[in-house]
């Protein structure tokens, strides 16, 4: 039989060493920021949430491949900056390796605009509250066109056509519903963790869902939070959690704190699709926060049944790594230990509260003995076993 070579080992002409050019980089990093629409949703919603806004509305069309447009009331952006906006590796996030140690907000690494600028067209609507800039600014992603523009203070950010530039990564979307699906959970992760923000989500002119901006603060407005989002049997079926006991929110970035609600055993689900965790308000998907979880429901929880949660946890920024993965919903802990005890510790406390008070102890009453014997059980003399 002849033996053929594999066609990886067949060498080709040789090719020299050369620079990539600047709109190949940018299309390859957008191979990691952009899976599908609702990355780039994630992305522009983190920027709305690190302006300052307290409104964000998501317009879809065809699911988000046709049009993505997000809009916000935040701080907006300067004139100046915005030739700046779209450019790979620039952000007003952070300036020195001191600030991406201890990095604050949702975005930081100053690539997500230039990567979906790549892949799409692009354009970027925005006003600040100053004097000397009564009106807008519109600027082109493709042409970098600038013009004066209406708007009221805030940006407004479009994308359409997403992957017209990269056609075979459009051929791995799903469905318009499957897509849009995924945008709607990408927002639902933003509206769990800012109950003080309002978010409206429109698809070819139909308002989706809304969720309006809880005027309470604290436990009670995450619980409102949960209620509107993720219905009010989760939040009938859960047990509000805080650890340490005598945590407060005041408490500030340098201890540990977790707090959130957990689903009793009996909510359970057969898929793990209402498990929400959250690092300093950005959430992540950890195995040690995971891990420590499930690990608080081994005594109560058997089979494959997954529980249900939202648990927040918060630390000093330079305690966590967030710049592991492009995506930002990978984290790294300086003390991985300390994050599991807690957050175990936390949920098992929360659980233990529910099933005491479902079953109190009567008072003055008389512990029963460990064994009974059988004979005895049943009415009958014991009479021990003869030698």
């Amino acid at each position: 039989m002849p033996v053929t070579t594999p066609p990886s080992t067949l060498q080709g002409p040789r090719r020299p060493i050369l620079e990539l050019p600047d709109e190949l980089i940018s299309q390859i990093a957008a191979g990691e920021v952009v899976e599908r629409p609702a990355s780039v949703v994630r992305e522009l919603v983190d920027n709305a949430l690190d302006a300052g806004a307290t409104q964000v509305t998501l317009r879809l069309q065809a699911g988000g491949v046709r049009l993505i447009s997000v809009e916000d009331n935040g701080s907006g952006i300067l004139r100046s900056e915005l030739p700046n906006a779209l450019k790979r590796h620039a952000t007003s996030k952070i300036a020195s390796l001191s600030d991406l140690e201890s990095v604050g907000t949702m975005g930081f690494r100053g690539e997500a605009l230039a990567a979906i600028c790549s892949i799409a067209e692009v354009s970027l609507l925005t006003r600040v509250n100053t004097d000397d800039e009564p009106h807008g600014w519109l600027l082109d992603g493709r042409s970098g066109e600038l013009q004066a523009a209406a708007r009221a203070l805030g940006t407004t950010v479009e994308v359409r056509e997403l992957f017209f530039a990269t056609p075979a990564r459009r051929k791995f979307l799903k469905t318009d519903a499957t897509e849009l699906a995924h945008c709607i959970e990408a927002v639902r992760r933003h509206a769990l963790a800012r109950p003080d923000v309002g978010f409206a989500i429109w698809h070819d002119g139909k308002l989706v869902t809304q969720w309006r901006a809880v005027g309470s603060s604290g436990m009670e407005a995450l619980r409102q939070r949960l209620s509107d989002v993720l219905g009010e049997d989760f939040v009938a079926q859960a047990v509000a959690l805080n650890w340490p006991l005598d945590a407060q929110g005041d408490d500030g970035p340098q201890r540990l704190r977790v707090w959130g609600f957990a689903g009793v055993p009996d909510a359970a689900r057969s898929r793990a699709d209402w498990q929400f965790a959250y690092v300093n308000g950005r959430y992540v998907r950890d195995k040690t926060i995971t891990h420590a979880a499930r690990s608080a429901y081994e005594d109560v929880l058997h089979g494959h049944r997954q529980p249900v949660y939202a648990l927040f946890v918060s630390l000093d920024p330079a305690r966590v790594d967030v710049n592991v993965h492009p995506t930002k919903i990978e984290v790294r802990f300086r003390d991985g230990r300390e994050v599991h005890q807690g957050v175990r510790h936390a949920v098992e406390a929360a659980l233990a509260v529910p099933r005491s008070a479902a079953a109190p102890e009567p008072e003055n009453t008389v512990p029963a003995p460990a064994w009974t014997p059988p004979a005895r059980q049943a009415g009958l003399a014991f009479r021990p076993r003869e030698p």
